[in-house]
């Protein structure tokens, strides 16, 4: 099991050092959604009724089910409404991205900016994949909104030694995850699998937070997209860390398995486009 704390950070011995204890609570309705994840529609009423009870995520909900994200023909106007058209696999992934933009927004610096706008983007990716290749894309784009809740803790308990971390650089995800434990005492892999288990969440994830960056990942179903999500989405310039030595579009692109491969666009900036104005809709909710 990956610790669940790390070492002292000798550059920085003032700085919090790890804890899952010393993260502020993440929204308890996006925590709820995600152990609701092994459910069946006969949850929606619960999770609807859960949603109901909390103003802000009943505004955000309604306001994503009227936004150009899913273009509804008829104004959505109750929440137990948008429930019944999002269905409940949709209705799940809306809350936790509702609850992964909440979170972020006690800390609004470019930091968590860019992690946020990484996580969004290979979600985004993940979720068309899926589709291409008929897997189950609500839970791709939930898998590729968390995969990255490791990185976001560090930024968030120790953001001047998370700083150097993206000063600094890397070559490849290795040389990051390297770079982080000399400077957090910890990688973002280490620290997403030891949240996911602080915080019982499905099992599933732990896999997600804690390996994504492992080409020896078992490769099945839509978790085995989330690798290449990520390094799309930073390819494509949504990115927290800068990589000195970046892999082509086309090169990262050819990682996926058909149809998904020749689904994407053959123009890298006709995807950046499209995932720009998507994360443009949620940000303004």
């Amino acid at each position: 099991m990956t610790p669940a704390t790390g070492t002292s950070n000798a550059a920085n011995p003032t700085e919090v050092q790890w804890s899952p204890d010393s993260l502020p609570p993440f929204p308890a309705i996006a925590l709820k959604a995600l152990n609701l994840m092994s459910g069946t529609d006969s949850s929606l009423l619960q999770l609807c009724n859960l949603i109901r009870s909390d103003p802000g995520f009943s505004t955000a909900v309604l306001r994503i089910a009227n936004s150009p994200l899913v273009a509804f023909s008829k104004n959505v106007t109750s929440v137990l409404q948008a429930s019944m058209l999002l269905g409940f696999r949709r209705l799940k992934s809306v809350v936790i991205t509702v609850g992964l933009k909440a979170y972020l927004q006690n800390s609004a610096t470019p930091l968590m900016q860019s992690c946020w706008r990484h996580s969004v983007a290979c979600a985004m990716i993940a979720e068309r994949s899926a589709k291409w290749s008929s897997f189950d894309k609500d839970f791709a784009y939930t898998a590729g909104i968390l995969h990255d809740l490791g990185r976001v803790a560090l930024a968030t308990v120790m953001p001047q030694a998370y700083a150097r971390v993206v000063e600094r650089g890397a070559d490849h995800a290795q040389d990051l995850l390297q770079s982080e434990r000399e400077l957090c005492g910890i990688d973002h892999c280490q620290a997403g699998g030891a949240l996911v288990t602080a915080w019982n969440l499905p099992e599933a994830f732990v896999e997600i937070t804690s390996r994504h960056h492992d080409p020896g990942m078992p490769a099945l179903g839509a978790a085995s997209l989330v690798r290449p999500s990520c390094m799309l989405a930073d390819a494509l310039g949504f990115n927290v860390v800068p990589c000195r030595s970046p892999r082509s579009y086309p090169e990262i692109r050819a990682e996926f398995s058909e149809p998904a491969r020749s689904r994407f666009s053959v123009d890298a900036q006709e995807l950046v486009s499209e995932i720009a104005n998507e994360i443009k809709v949620i940000e303004s909710v």
